[in-house]
């Protein structure tokens, strides 16, 4: 017989549920700009900017964003953005790593010291946090190995940080790499929720203070057949449905290399979808939400204005889309080009 000692107290569970609904509230989703340097620098190369300290804090101001910098006026970001009423956050593993008698699969590294980082970030101002994994599709991946792996990496970062108050953003992110079909993808993401469902269940994790970053079920990068966003919004459904608990508050998908338009589309098919969906379903973007302000900025501070509009065009789309209230204008420009970069990693 199994036996659990009570890891939570009730207040605990509430305060997680709580930031967990203020996150996935109707029209809100995650703006993802926690990057590490080496990503900041395959956001400011392209456009001609220097990946200096100076000028990812410029870039960030402009997206108040991100959490131990300070605006102009010294403002910490953090309380900067408490100040107008969003949800602060942090990443919190320390990157991927190979894992050995595998296909050139990994983990994910940061389970040492954890426990008092999150206690920390806690003091600071942040109510959740993110972990990413990252699994491939292939002919020989993922292995058993590496899918019972990263769960359980995921599912002891997730029940750390529920001690520390924090509600922790579950992310076993499936590249879009490869010329899988979205048949193959939808098979391969059922057996990797299915896995972490099981391993956050294990560890005791409270799942109403939680949330999911899951990739949306899409065909790889290299297939040959395309798929409409209707076909994509019910193989990402089904997929949930088949695995997700209803417990779970939110799903906020990860953009994956598709580009603003495309990310947004997909999102509201999914909001559309005729199938029951007992989770909020809504965004946590960051190349999706980026690239266009990113593109009219260019570093030069004349185009901070030009480089909010774009950021603010881009976050109302997506807060319809969550709401499955989107309606493509057809855009063109920097919004429809691909954000894909193979074997994405940060």
């Amino acid at each position: 017989m199994t036996h659990q000692y009570p890891a939570l107290t009730t207040e605990q569970k509430k305060e997680l549920q709580d930031i967990a609904q203020r996150i996935v509230a109707p029209g809100k989703g995650i703006l993802a700009a926690d990057e590490s340097t080496g990503s900041m620098a395959k956001r400011l190369n392209p456009i001609g900017v220097e990946n200096t300290e100076e000028n990812r804090r410029l870039y960030r101001q402009i997206l108040f964003s991100t959490l131990y910098q300070k605006a102009d006026d010294g403002t910490p970001f953090a309380k900067m953005i408490k100040d107008r009423g969003i949800v602060v956050g942090i990443k919190v593993d320390k990157g991927v790593v190979p894992l050995a008698g595998t296909n050139g699969e990994t983990t994910t590294q940061g389970l040492d010291g954890l426990s008092e980082r999150c206690a920390q970030y806690k003091k600071d101002g942040a109510d959740f946090a993110k972990w990413r994994s990252v699994l491939k599709i292939s002919e020989t991946t993922p292995s058993e190995l590496a899918i019972m792996e990263n769960a359980n990496v995921l599912a002891r970062y997730a029940s750390i940080c529920q001690q520390n108050g924090i509600v922790p953003i579950v992310e076993p992110e499936i590249l879009p790499d490869g010329d899988h079909d979205l048949k193959r993808c939808q098979y391969v993401t059922e057996k990797v929720l299915a896995a972490c469902y099981k391993a956050l269940s294990d560890h005791h994790v409270y799942l109403e203070g939680t949330l999911l970053k899951p990739n949306m079920v899409t065909a790889g990068h290299s297939c040959p057949t395309k798929f409409s966003n209707q076909e994509i919004a019910m193989a990402t459904v089904t997929a949930l449905r088949r695995t997700v608990p209803p417990a779970v508050t939110g799903v906020t998908f990860l953009s994956g290399g598709q580009s603003e338009e495309e990310a947004s589309i997909n999102l509201n098919a999914i909001n559309t979808c005729p199938l029951t969906k007992p989770w909020a379903l809504t965004f946590s973007y960051g190349r999706a939400l980026q690239a266009s302000a990113l593109t009219a900025w260019r570093g030069v501070k004349e185009n901070e204005k030009a480089a909010t509009e774009e950021f603010i065009k881009r976050a109302e789309a997506n807060g319809l889309a969550a709401q499955g209230k989107y309606s493509s204008s057809g855009t063109g420009g920097s919004a429809g080009q691909s954000l894909y970069v193979a074997n994405h990693a940060y």
